[in-house]
């Protein structure tokens, strides 16, 4: 008998199972997309079983760019005097006075001008801020004091140190009388200053929750300092009214500053019942000390804001005033002016536009924040990758030891980091590229594109970064807890960076907040920033259900497909944002726009860091289609570590839309590990390309020849 006659049902198993094996294997080998091919698609480049060979120097020369060669004189000036390096040991006094000498030898022995860049090119200043800082973070900072443009958020910071801005304040709220007087004094340290902007009391009116700070991010409005105009002698008087006003965190103040910018209420006298008029905060030059003598001013009250948590060799001191009269041309008067006869100017027509524009003018302070926060990322990953690699630890048995970097825990703390500098410099690159270019042209869209991309941006690194920091040194064991190896140091300087030019909290909220203005106006049809274009382009495919053929490919050249990785960062931008944006709608109707926001908060600060690390990959994927070919397939290795890394950390997103499958969850958990160890097989190369010479490392488990024996060194032996 025909056994199919017994079995009628064999032959349509033996199809079904044929027809599942079908669609297995197109899940395991995807038909290729034509259009990857594109010219603006990167080619794939195969995973290498083998180490790849890495031309260092063409990195290098690639990742430092035109500015190398002032870096490189800034380097070579303080390897030239040992006398102008900071000691692991010092005193605060002792180390304002060395960050001093360190900021007049730059200027005026080196011949290096940071001020001069401010106005030709921006990026030559960033450079230099970022070597300085290597050198030591209070030289950073100290020059940033002196020259910086700044951009205020929240001179909250409980420990905003004003660090920006004696120099930007004169060139980008004076008008050409202020460049011809101080200028030159300016930029030859002749004339040391300060910004004087925060008050005691002026956190008062800060919350990360409030609705109001991811508007304003400030409450600047609020400063109580006044300055009344005299009509009979032609002169404003600067007054503290009360203690809270007391200036307070004030970079240079206690020690070398001679004038400060000083924010206050310019207040004119009328003739009605008020007898004064506020016309809003303005921004005047007050001396306040002394050119020849160096002593204080008549009604100027300075004190010392004492020991810090770190950046001891800046000068943070308290101001008062009491009745000081300074010169009406004092006035920082580029929008708005007072005339001999007491009478009010300006080409804006109210207080919050005059105050917008004043601010709007001093920005700087975030993109100089991120940028020197993937400086410090840099010399931290150095210092523990290199000994990673020095320091050997158990083996095979009856084998030589074997370098803890080759330890798969050890790969995963430190492999996955180094491809995120990597990323973050690229990113912060653009910023300043961006910066500079919004400085030349003054574009109103590209002016809100850097607010809100340099919010992000400052907020998303120094975070990660103050984060790394603890994480490379545990990654040196005992050896990491030595001062000398400088773990400590710049984990302490560092850890501002987190609330000054605004608490990172607030500045997410902030990009939140822009998010959720372009989500309105691609609805609406308007235009949107350069930075949100892929909102206006693919939301509608980003927030369509995903496809149960591609969230199930596992394949190796599908998930190191940049398409797929960007793909896979930008659906989860777009369905952060439109959820949430339903979310505060829905909120909002019975527990108003304040609740609604405290209600989704937590959502919306995902939704903003959601969106940089967007931002932060589409950049690196430009720089690997940008680069040399010789370098191509080690960027291209760097960059698919830091996108699957960042897929498999954020998973869980993933899976709860099925926008991954679990088969293709765990071959990116398994892609990531491997790729980890490809990473770490060209480790030394990779941190070798940052061009970091021993003499600004400066650790001596980090040295490239003899560690060990400049460890002993330092010790005594």
């Amino acid at each position: 008998m025909d056994s199919s006659n017994l079995n009628p049902t064999a032959e349509d198993e033996s199809q079904l199972v044929s027809r599942r094996i079908q669609r297995l294997s197109l899940h395991l080998n995807p038909i290729p997309n034509p259009s990857f091919h594109d010219h603006h698609q990167l080619q794939l480049l195969t995973c290498a079983r083998v180490k790849l060979n890495v031309n260092t120097a063409l990195l290098s020369e690639f990742m430092r760019g035109k500015h190398k060669g002032i870096q490189e004189k800034v380097y070579e000036y303080f390897n030239s005097r040992p006398d102008l390096q900071t000691p692991i040991e010092i005193s605060k006094d002792e180390h304002r006075e060395l960050c001093m000498k360190q900021l007049l030898g730059l200027v005026r022995e080196a011949g290096i001008r940071p001020f001069r860049y401010i106005v030709e090119d921006p990026s030559v200043y960033f450079a230099i801020a970022e070597a300085a800082g290597s050198i030591d973070m209070s030289l950073g900072i100290k020059l940033g004091v002196q020259y910086r443009y700044h951009i205020l958020l929240i001179p909250y910071a409980v420990l905003a140190f004003e660090r920006f801005l004696w120099g930007g304040s004169v060139l980008n709220l004076g008008t050409k009388k202020h460049k011809d007087k101080y200028y030159d004094g300016i930029d030859n340290l002749e004339y040391p200053g300060c910004f004087a902007m925060t008050e005691l009391h002026h956190e008062a009116g800060f919350s990360v929750n409030c609705l109001k700070a991811f508007r304003k991010c400030s409450n600047v409005q609020g400063l109580q300092t006044v300055a009344k105009f005299d009509p009979i002698t032609d002169e404003f008087i600067i007054n503290t009214p009360n203690d809270g006003a007391i200036k307070w965190w004030i970079g240079n103040a206690a020690v070398h500053g001679k004038f400060a910018t000083v924010f206050a209420r310019l207040l004119l006298p009328t003739h009605d019942i008020k007898g004064v008029s506020d016309m809003g905060v303005h921004a005047f030059i007050v001396p306040i000390r002394d050119l020849e003598t160096h002593q204080t001013l008549p009604g100027v009250e300075i004190h010392d804001c004492g020991h810090k948590v770190g950046l001891n060799g800046v000068d943070n001191g308290a101001l008062r005033f009491r009745s000081v009269r300074i010169p009406r041309d004092n006035l920082l008067n580029r929008f708005g002016d007072v005339s001999r006869d007491g009478k009010y100017t300006s080409s804006l027509p109210s207080i919050n536009k005059r105050f917008a524009a004043t601010l709007g003018e001093l920005v700087g302070g975030r993109v100089a924040l991120a940028y020197s926060s993937v400086g410090v990322l840099k010399i931290s990953v150095t210092i523990a990758t290199r000994y990673s690699l020095l320091r050997q630890q158990f083996g095979p048995p009856k084998q030589p030891e074997i370098s803890i970097l080759d330890y798969q825990s050890h790969q995963h703390k430190l492999m996955p980091m180094l491809a995120s500098t990597y990323a973050f410099h690229f990113a912060t690159l653009h910023l300043v590229q961006m910066y500079s270019e919004m400085k030349k042209s003054h574009d109103d869209q590209l002016v809100g594109d850097v607010h809100s991309l340099s919010a992000g941006l400052k907020a998303y690194v120094t975070s990660y970064t103050a984060k790394s920091l603890s994480t490379c040194r545990e990654a040196c064991g005992g050896h990491g807890y030595a001062a000398v190896n400088r773990f400590g140091s710049l984990r302490n300087d560092h850890d501002i960076f987190q609330t000054f030019e605004g608490d990172n909290t607030v500045l997410l909220q902030q990009v939140a907040a822009d998010l959720l203005k372009q989500y309105k106006e691609k609805f609406q049809g308007g235009t949107l920033a350069v930075t949100w274009n892929y909102l206006r382009e693919s939301m509608n495919t980003y927030l369509s259900q995903p496809n149960p053929v591609t969230a199930r490919w596992e394949g190796g050249e599908h998930l190191r497909d940049p398409k797929f990785q960007l793909d896979a960062f930008r659906y989860r931008t777009s369905r952060l944002l439109q959820s949430v944006a339903v979310r505060l709608r829905k909120h909002s109707k019975t527990l108003g726009s304040f609740g609604a926001w405290n209600r989704c908060l937590n959502h919306l600060l995902t939704l903003a860091e959601s969106h940089i690390e967007s931002v932060i990959l589409a950049k690196f994927i430009e720089a690997v289609e940008s680069c040399p070919e010789e370098i191509r397939a080690t960027l291209k290795l760097v960059c698919d570590l830091y996108a699957l890394d960042r897929i498999w950390k954020d998973i869980g997103t993933y899976r709860n839309v099925d926008y991954v499958a679990p088969n293709k969850a765990k071959a990116i958990h398994k892609l990531t590990v491997y790729l980890s160890f490809q990473v770490r097989n060209v480790a030394r190369e990779l941190v070798d390309a940052f061009d970091l010479p021993d003499h600004v490392t400066r650790a001596p488990i980090a040295m490239q020849s003899e560690a060990y024996s400049q460890y002993t060194q330092h010790v005594g032996f």
